[in-house]
């Protein structure tokens, strides 16, 4: 004993001179924490058997080919909160013992086909609230253990055939909160053993009948909160599906046989609808109880059929009457067929179908020196010192990748005979013009990437032709000024990337006809002025990225009619005053607000005016204010950072110190004076106790008495430290 107790000592000696410097190491149970380091880089001194590294909250933009190979023995890494925008191929590499990987709450943009080799072990990938717009063929091939793939809040609009291809024993598939109006009729097509599959908050029009067939064994189906109008006859054919959730949607109606081949549904949810009634789902000879809750049901004669069937088929049904006056909130089970009397007949609804669109198989060859992937339908030419587009590829190829060419145009009509073309990538490739008429033909276009190019200027008629086109990435390009008008021909335009190019202002018309974009990135630009109706034809706008540009003031006036805007990033803009009601316009929308590394000396005490419990995060990092308003409205915090900030520990900060006692966050606050406090943690700054009222309250006394219940609240903050970029709320 007294030899092997020495060995284990030697080898915890060993371990712990390799710890990394910002990092913790527990090498009993080897676990390596190294949460909110700042590291810009994987530390190349962790303990080569750790087991369990967890990295939340730090600055590693890319994760590089091999990063994790001296710990080959990871079953458990945390990259939440990292500011990772790209995954190189192979960064994974060696890692086959890993079971779970999270690198949630990112930037990733795109997964490409070996972004995640060599992860043969993995069980669960978590890439919730990243910026996913598309996902390359390939990408989960290797990933042949994982049961769980979460791709929840990221930009997918499109789901190409096979593209989760590999993922052989996945059981529950997440892509709820994207925007999703497109999926392949193969997507879904290599889930052998999916049982759920998560598609609410989605742009889903219609039911994706066809792709959904594939899906043999999925006993659960989320499909709410999408702009589903109708569901047709048969439109439904999973062999195995139990439960149906389609609430929250826009169905209008439903046909009596849309559930007839789907035999074992036992449950229903058509909450919060547009129904009047139901026909006898006479097809879903299973089903066991269907709620119709929040839909407005005029119980006349017309449901009698639908009543008398819930009694035959002993169907328990939720939901109560709209109409007539005489019948309005009564409970559909509680009705009986004399009540439910017809006065003027009543119009049955006519919703219009959605139409599937036509699949065309194509036979072209492929271009010389391009690679075409007939069962991905991908093609490539990527890298080929090309100087024109090359033209023939098959008429089926949903992906064209012609990145790091050097065509210099894109002449009109350049993409001829690609009809079912879905995400077309031209980054790098040198060109300064975009000539009227390029995407002639591309009518299923939904990316199109131009970053890394010459374009300065863009005319609307170069878009003609691609009515579809949802995400357009025209990132490090030569914009002095947004092409005015330029989306007028992109009614469905959801994504706009303008990221560092050289914008100075944005102008009125700027974004003339851009109705439906939800996300507007401009960070890394030289924007220093916004007029009051730039923005005012994005109505719908959820996200405005502004960081890094030359603003002195924050666009009050231009937030005005942003009555979705959800999230707001100023960072490091020179804005060293805020005034009052700075977020007025958007405090009935805004969750996210970023402030931080702007040299903000004053936050007037009504710059928050209207903000409150919807605000869930707020960055203000890195400032050089002394004080900050009250806040004591803001009770649904999660996230709130103020490191940096050299707060001066007197009497007037007493109200913060107690605030951010009773909420229990944690938020990294320190003062920069008095003297003798500088550089404490304000918790724990003695310089409060002088102040009138110190004894009363949470904050009193210099050892005030504790109870049982005050107690209590000291545990969750241990437990409840976010290694986010802030800190997080903590949570019973």
């Amino acid at each position: 004993w007294g030899l092997l107790l020495m060995v284990a000592l030697g080898l915890e000696g060993t371990a712990a001179t390799r710890c990394p410097r910002p990092c913790v190491c527990d090498n009993l149970r080897a676990h390596v924490l190294c949460l909110n380091g700042n590291l810009t880089a994987i530390p190349d001194t962790i303990p080569q058997l750790t087991k369990k590294l967890d990295l939340r909250g730090n600055s590693f933009t890319v994760i590089p080919v091999g990063a994790f190979l001296d710990t080959p023995y990871l079953t458990h890494l945390d990259l939440q909160r990292c500011k990772v925008e790209r995954l190189e191929e192979g960064a994974f590499r060696g890692l086959g013992r890993l079971v779970y990987l999270n690198l949630a709450s990112n930037s990733i943009a795109l997964l490409y086909q070996e972004s995640l080799d060599g992860l043969s072990s993995l069980q669960q990938l978590i890439l919730e609230g990243n910026r996913i717009e598309e996902i390359q063929p390939g990408a989960f091939g290797h990933l042949g253990s994982l049961t769980v793939l979460d791709l929840r809040a990221n930009a997918l609009v499109y789901l190409p055939d096979m593209v989760f291809q590999g993922l052989q024993v996945l059981r529950w598939l997440r892509l709820s909160h994207n925007a999703l109006h497109v999926l392949g009729s193969e997507a879904f097509a290599a889930l052998p053993a999916l049982r759920r599959l998560s598609l609410d908050h989605n742009e889903l029009q219609a039911l994706p009948g066809e792709a959904l067939a594939r899906l043999d064994g999925a006993t659960r189906l989320d499909l709410g909160h999408n702009p589903i109008t109708y569901v047709a006859e048969e439109a439904l054919a999973m062999a195995s599906l139990k439960h149906l959730f389609l609430d929250h949607a826009a169905l209008q109606d439903v046909a009596p046989d849309a559930f007839a081949r789907s035999p074992q549904l036992r449950t229903l949810d058509l909450r919060e609808n547009q129904l009047r009634g139901l026909p006898p789902l006479a097809g879903a000879g299973g089903l066991a109880r269907v709620s119709l809750a929040g839909n407005p049901l005029l119980c006349s004669c017309l449901l009698r059929p639908f009543r008398d069937w819930l009694v035959r088929a002993r169907v328990q049904a939720e939901g109560s009457c709209t109409a007539p006056p005489a019948l309005r909130g009564r409970p559909l089970d509680s009705l009986r067929p004399p009540e439910m009397r017809c006065g003027r007949p009543q119009p049955p609804l006519s919703p219009t179908v959605p139409s599937e669109q036509p699949r065309v198989d194509g036979s072209g060859q492929c271009p010389r020196g391009c690679t075409c992937s007939p069962d991905f339908h991908h093609g490539s030419c990527e890298n080929r010192d090309l100087r024109e587009i090359p033209q023939g590829f098959p008429g089926d190829t949903r992906l064209l990748d012609l990145r790091r060419n050097i065509f210099g145009t894109v002449p009109p009509g350049a993409f001829p005979g690609l009809k079912e073309l879905v995400s077309l990538h031209l980054q790098s490739c040198s060109i300064g013009v975009l000539q009227p008429g390029a995407l002639l033909g591309l009518e299923n276009l939904v990316y199109l990437y131009l970053t890394d190019n010459r374009l300065s200027t863009l005319a609307a008629a170069a878009f003609k032709g691609a009515p579809r086109l949802a995400y357009l990435d025209l990132d490090h390009n030569a914009f002095t000024h947004l092409p005015a008008g330029a989306f007028q021909l992109l009614p469905n335009l959801i994504s706009l990337h303008l990221q560092h190019n050289a914008i100075g202002e944005l102008a009125e018309g700027d974004l003339a006809g851009a109705r439906g974009l939800r996300w507007l990135y401009l960070a890394g630009n030289t924007i220093g002025h916004i007029t009051p109706a730039a923005l005012a034809p994005t109505k719908m706008l959820e996200k405005l990225h502004l960081e890094g540009n030359r603003l002195m003031e924050v666009p009050t006036s231009a937030l005005r009619g942003l009555s979705a805007l959800s999230e707001l990033k100023l960072s490091r803009n020179p804005i060293k005053r805020m005034g009052d009601s700075a977020f007025l316009p958007v405090a009935s929308s805004l969750q996210h607000l970023y402030l931080d590394n702007m040299g903000l000396e004053q936050i007037s005490s009504g710059a928050f005016a209207g903000l409150g419990p919807k605000i869930r995060s707020l960055y203000l990092e890195s400032n050089k204010m002394s004080n900050i308003p009250d806040m004591s409205n803001f009770t649904g915090l999660e996230i709130l950072n103020l490191r940096d900030v050299p707060f001066h520990c007197d009497c007037q900060l007493l109200p913060l110190r107690r605030w951010i006692d009773k909420l229990n966050l944690h938020v990294g606050a320190t003062c920069g004076s008095p003297a003798e406090a500088r550089g404490l943690k304000v918790k724990l700054s003695t310089t409060f106790q002088t102040c009138p009222g110190w004894g009363r309250g949470k904050a009193g006394g210099a050892r005030p008495e504790k109870t049982k219940a005050a107690r209590k609240p000291s545990k969750k903050k241990r437990s409840g430290k976010s290694p986010a970029r802030g800190f997080k709320k903590s949570r019973a």
